[in-house]
């Protein structure tokens, strides 16, 4: 069946992924309690999603002190059928700041995808780059649609039967 062959599903993944500007982000602080918020982000040349972030943000905060987070990419509600069956990525990563002498890259990239916001960032002393490598995650297209996946380009590895 086309729709199950990995190789589409990791494609749709990623084009799923493509359809966004921001991602919401779960992180922990180092107190143990959950918080979330969102970026805008842009894909590396390996795939990463990378943000560029204040260090007065919480998230920022508790990525510098415990950098594993989640990551997840949802349809809009007025887009999805059923509520109960969004499609979704949702991704298990860590976090690591990027050093300063590799940045320049990536902050062309947002640059040129966000314009005149992220060239008053660059401004600002306190905004720092992150990116996340993915280690594992799930593709979930709708009910009984959900797989397993691993890395940065979205490796599909089997359906989730739990």
């Amino acid at each position: 069946m086309a729709d199950q062959d990995p190789r589409v599903l990791q494609q749709q993944a990623q084009d799923f992924r493509a359809g966004f500007q921001s991602v919401l982000i779960a992180t922990t602080s180092p107190e143990g309690e959950p918080d979330i918020s969102y970026a805008p982000f842009v894909l590396d040349d390996s795939g990463r999603v990378c943000i560029y972030i204040s260090q007065l943000a919480r998230h920022t905060r508790n990525l510098a002190a415990q950098p594993q987070a989640s990551l997840m990419f949802i349809a809009a509600e007025q887009e999805s059928r059923n509520l109960f069956a969004r499609q979704r990525l949702i991704l298990q990563c860590t976090a690591h700041q990027v050093p300063e002498a590799e940045t320049e890259p990536v902050l062309q990239q947002m640059q040129s995808q966000f314009g005149k916001t992220l060239e008053l960032l660059r401004s600002l002393p306190d905004f720092h780059l992150f990116r996340f490598e993915v280690e594992t995650g799930s593709y979930i297209k709708g009910f009984g649609q959900a797989w397993s996946l691993e890395g940065n380009d979205l490796q599909i590895l089997a359906l989730r039967t739990n």
